[in-house]
């Protein structure tokens, strides 16, 4: 597989030569955040959303920093549009060495609820998406020489489960059993590494842009760490394969209480739900950016973060 060693904080930086990746989600949150951490001269970026106008933003901004890039919108909730990307990233940049999926929707409210609709959408591209990014690229890695990096975005919601949150909690989890049955079959194929990283709360505009039936918008708990943490951790798992990368203080700790005391847990998670993971400003049901995007709040932070 060609190089793909990213720097660490505070070293020098490599310029590796036909360096490409493929990243979902790029126009807003963590796939943005790794788009950026990612751009440097010598590298290639295939910048994959449903939001055109979003991506030619990210686009310059990659650019301004010496990245090669190419723009490709599609939804990766549908497989044919997901295998077009791939095609129009190989040919704009060439073969690719990694691929990050990041894209993922959700709503908020009691699993009753949530209209089938948005439901079903929401699990499609969560869930749906990663089958057919996967897919994608195990089949693109074994076309061009048995190599390449696969990232798959997880989530503590993929370990432990909430109330409200029924779909993305649904979708994370079959997200997490499906990364690690890729990661079993993957120790077949030296040449491909499938890893997953796991981040906790995230200042990022989905909480604001996800679908709500709850009255409110939904926002990230405490401890919230940054999307550019989250990249990092994206960076390091492409130099360095990991089976699974946590992001966030609390994560074992809240994985602990869930499985070892899981009546407590029961008791305390929706108060607490209820205090630290829903907002006070009242909003009427809206499927957010489920069905459709929203570019108007597509960004790299959400503002949880002073």
């Amino acid at each position: 597989m060609r190089a793909l060693s990213l720097h660490r904080r505070g070293e020098s930086a490599p310029t590796p030569s036909c360096s490409t990746v493929l990243i979902t989600g790029a126009s807003s949150g963590i796939g943005r955040a790794t788009a950026l951490r990612l751009s440097r001269p010598g590298m290639g970026i295939a910048l994959v959303s449903r939001s055109e106008e979003t991506l030619r933003l990210v686009q310059e901004q990659c650019r301004s920093r010496g990245a090669d890039t190419c723009v490709v919108v599609a939804d990766v909730a549908d497989a044919e549009a997901v295998e077009r990307a791939f095609r129009q990233a190989s040919t704009a940049l060439g073969p690719l060495d990694a691929v990050v999926h990041s894209a993922a929707a959700l709503a908020y409210g009691r699993f009753e609820d949530v209209p089938a609709e948005v439901f079903d959408r929401a699990l499609d591209t969560t869930l749906g998406g990663t089958v057919n990014v996967s897919r994608s690229a195990l089949a693109h890695f074994r076309a061009n020489g048995g190599c390449g990096s696969l990232v798959l975005l997880g989530s503590l919601l993929g370990k432990i489960a909430t109330p409200y949150m029924s779909s993305y909690v649904t979708a994370k989890w079959a997200v997490h059993g499906l990364a690690r049955a890729l990661q079993i079959e993957a120790r077949g194929s030296p040449g491909i590494s499938v890893s997953l990283v796991t981040p906790g709360s995230v200042d990022t505009p989905v909480y604001r842009q996800a679908g709500t039936y709850v009255g409110v918008n939904g926002r990230p708990p405490p401890p919230v760490t940054t999307p550019e943490r989250v990249a990092e951790a994206v960076a390091a798992a492409l130099d360095r394969p990991v089976r699974d990368r946590d992001v966030g203080v609390s994560n074992p700790f809240v994985v602990f209480a869930f499985r070892a005391m899981p009546g407590l847990f029961d008791v305390l998670v929706r108060p607490l739900m209820r205090l630290s993971g829903l907002s006070r400003n009242p909003v009427g049901p809206t499927p957010g950016n489920v069905l459709e995007p929203v570019p108007s709040g597509e960004d790299v932070r959400g503002g949880w973060l002073s």
